[in-house]
C-alpha cells in the first residue's frame, strides 16, 4: 500500500505542477513511433479506448445539465470534457499508426449509433449531486489506473508517452471531482454507507455495454454484436495489464472518496480482495467470450 501512495503522490505533484496538465497533440513525439515495438494485443483496446474517451464531450454536456445552477462546476465539466476528447484523438492517431486500416471516424459513428445514453437528461442516476461526484471519482480512478497499467505494459515509446499524459490527467480529474464532492457533502450530508453503495454501483457499471460495444465497433463490427462475447474479449485484453500495485492505488483512492482511511489493515484487506476478484472475473469473462466464439463458429 505504501508503494501505491508513492505512485499517487508522484503523479499528483506532476499534475499540480502543470507538466502534464496542459499538453496538446503536438507535444507527443510522433516521430519516435516504432512499429517493431507495437504489441498487437494492445491495439484492439487502444482503438476501443479512443472511442470512449472521445465521447467525453457528451458526458460533459450531461453533467452541465445536472449541475445547471452551478457555473463553477460547469466550467470544470467542460474543461474535463475537452481533455477527454483530446485523449481520444491521441489514442486514435496512435491506433491508426499501428493499424493503418483503422478508420476512427467510421468506428466512432458506429459506437454512437449502437451505444445509446440519454445525455440530455438533467437527472442524476446517483440520487444526489454528491453521489454524482462519487461516480465521477470512481471513473477517474479506473482510467488513471488503466492508463498507468497500459503504459507499464507497452513497449512502443509513443504509446508510453500518450498513456503517461493521460494517466496524469485522469488523476488530476479525480482531484477536481473530489474537491467538488467535498463541497457538495457540506450541503447534502451523504453518509459513508450511501457513498459506498454509489461507488460499488459505479464499479459494477464498468461491465456494462459501453466498453464492450466500443471494442466491437472498433474491431469486429462485421459480425452481429453479442454482449457476452465482447465483454469477455475486452476484459481478456484489458485485465491482463493490471498488477497488484495498480489495484492498491485504485482501492486507496476509492476508500478516500467514500470517506474511509485508505491505509492500514482496511486498505490492505480491500486491495487483496479486489485483486483476487479482478483475476477471477477476468478468467470468467474470457471463458464466456470463448463459448461465444464457439457458438458463432458452429452457426
Amino acid at each position: 500500500m505504501f508503494r501505491a501512495f508513492r505512485c499517487i503522490t508522484a503523479l499528483a505533484v506532476l499534475a499540480k505542477a502543470g507538466g502534464m496538465a496542459s499538453w496538446t497533440l503536438d507535444d507527443i513525439p510522433w516521430h519516435r513511433f516504432d512499429r517493431s515495438q507495437v504489441d498487437p494485443e494492445l491495439v484492439p483496446i487502444v482503438k476501443a479506448a479512443s472511442l470512449v474517451e472521445h465521447n467525453g464531450a457528451a458526458y460533459a454536456h450531461h453533467l452541465c445539465r445536472i449541475f445547471a445552477d452551478d457555473p463553477e462546476f460547469q466550467e470544470t465539466a467542460r474543461r474535463w470534457g475537452e481533455e477527454e476528447v483530446q485523449h481520444g484523438r491521441a489514442l486514435a492517431r496512435w491506433a491508426a499508426m499501428a493499424d493503418p486500416g483503422f478508420d476512427f471516424a467510421a468506428a466512432f459513428a458506429r459506437f454512437q449509433g449502437g451505444f445509446k445514453v440519454d445525455f440530455d437528461s438533467n437527472r442524476s442516476r446517483r440520487g444526489s449531486r454528491s453521489g454524482e461526484m462519487i461516480a465521477r471519482c470512481i471513473v477517474e480512478i479506473g482510467t488513471s489506473s488503466y492508463y498507468s497499467a497500459m503504459r507499464e505494459a507497452a513497449q512502443e515509446p509513443v504509446l508510453q508517452e500518450i498513456c503517461r499524459h493521460i494517466a496524469a490527467d485522469e488523476l488530476r480529474h479525480y482531484r477536481l471531482f473530489y474537491k467538488n464532492l467535498k463541497r457538495y457533502l457540506g450541503r447534502e450530508r451523504l453518509g459513508r454507507l450511501a457513498r459506498f453503495k454509489v461507488a460499488l454501483g459505479r464499479v459494477a457499471e464498468s461491465e456494462d455495454d459501453e466498453l464492450a460495444y466500443a471494442y466491437y465497433a472498433a474491431n469486429e463490427y462485421e459480425r452481429p454484436y453479442e454482449r457476452r462475447r465482447y465483454r469477455g474479449a475486452y476484459a481478456g485484453h484489458a485485465y491482463r495489464l493490471y498488477r497488484p500495485h495498480h489495484v492498491e492505488r485504485g482501492v486507496a483512492m476509492l476508500l478516500k472518496a467514500i470517506g474511509l482511511t485508505p491505509n492500514g489493515w482496511l486498505g490492505r484487506t480491500a486491495s487483496r480482495l479486489a485483486w483476487h476478484a479482478m483475476r477471477y472475473r477476468a478468467r470468467r469473462l474470457e471463458k464466456m467470450a470463448g463459448r461465444g466464439v464457439e457458438r458463432m463458429s458452429e452457426a
